[in-house]
């Protein structure tokens, strides 16, 4: 029985790594107007659920409130 060379190199279901390879190869051979043009198309809001919407929100909420603690903190000891 012969053994058969696989011609082409990739598996089918590449990785996550080797997909990014595959994606900086092409940038190396893109011309600046084209790497300008592809790199500029906004990329669609992700769509939510109530519950990540809501922990997002916790969050800023979380941030603002340790930023004005912060801010007090060193205007205090001014």
């Amino acid at each position: 029985m012969a053994e058969t060379l696989d011609t082409n190199p990739r598996s089918p279901d590449p990785t996550p790594q080797e997909e990014a390879r595959a994606d900086q190869e092409l940038v190396m051979f893109l011309e600046p107007d084209q790497l300008d043009a592809d790199t500029s198309v906004p990329v669609p809001r992700a769509v939510l659920n109530r519950r990540v919407t809501s922990g997002l929100w916790a969050l800023r909420v979380f941030v603002i409130l340790v930023s004005i603690m912060v801010i007090y903190t060193f205007a205090s000891k001014l």
